[in-house]
């Protein structure tokens, strides 16, 4: 048991230094698109499904709540949240829609999509994605494998080392802080 356990924290440290070693560069490519859309006036929006929808949550609570700091509430909106629209939507046009039809009602020119798909294939994060294109978003992406389709349809993919799905959301939750706190670090 200790062996399994060690080990998964081996594999954890090696995604990670991994991910240091590729990512810095699209990390702090992302804070920029960030920062200067929210100085803009703009907002963040956030999709992704199962534990990527957690994530979204996740990073729009220390956004519009705190991170760290006490400053201004930054306007970021996870689309995962309202269990209303998430069922009608899914229940009336297909699960395919449920994030791109908010996105329709919410999204103005200057936005952000952040897109969190761990296989960055996912049919409704990719719908989601063309509709934000098509209203003038800026879309960055959180994706791991490949990359996926996210490849080709968002400004910015982040994409972790890696083709193990709980390696890679736990990425995802480091670089979600790590943006959070250069966010935080701007409007302070």
């Amino acid at each position: 048991m200790n062996d399994f356990i060690q080990g998964e924290f081996f594999s954890h440290i090696d995604i990670a230094q991994n991910t240091l070693k590729s990512l810095v560069n699209d990390i702090s490519k992302a804070s920029k698109i960030m920062i200067d859309s929210l100085k803009n006036g703009n907002k963040i929006m956030v999709c992704g499904n199962g534990g990527s929808a957690a994530d979204s949550q996740h990073f729009a609570a220390e956004l519009s709540g705190r991170y760290m700091a006490d400053r201004d509430a930054i306007s970021c909106i996870a689309l995962t949240t309202d269990t209303s629209a998430l069922t009608a939507i899914g229940n009336d046009f297909g699960f395919e829609f449920i994030f791109s039809r908010q996105i329709e009602a919410l999204a103005k020119s200057g936005d952000i999509l952040l897109a969190i798909s761990t296989s960055g294939t996912s049919p409704n994060i990719i719908r989601a994605i063309d509709v934000a294109r098509s209203r003038n978003c800026k879309i960055i992406g959180l994706s791991g494998k490949d990359g996926g389709n996210m490849n080709d349809v968002a400004d910015l993919n982040i994409v972790v080392p890696s083709s193990s799905t709980p390696r890679i959301q736990e990425m995802h939750l480091i670089i979600e802080h790590i943006l959070c706190n250069i966010i935080e670090r701007e409007f302070i």
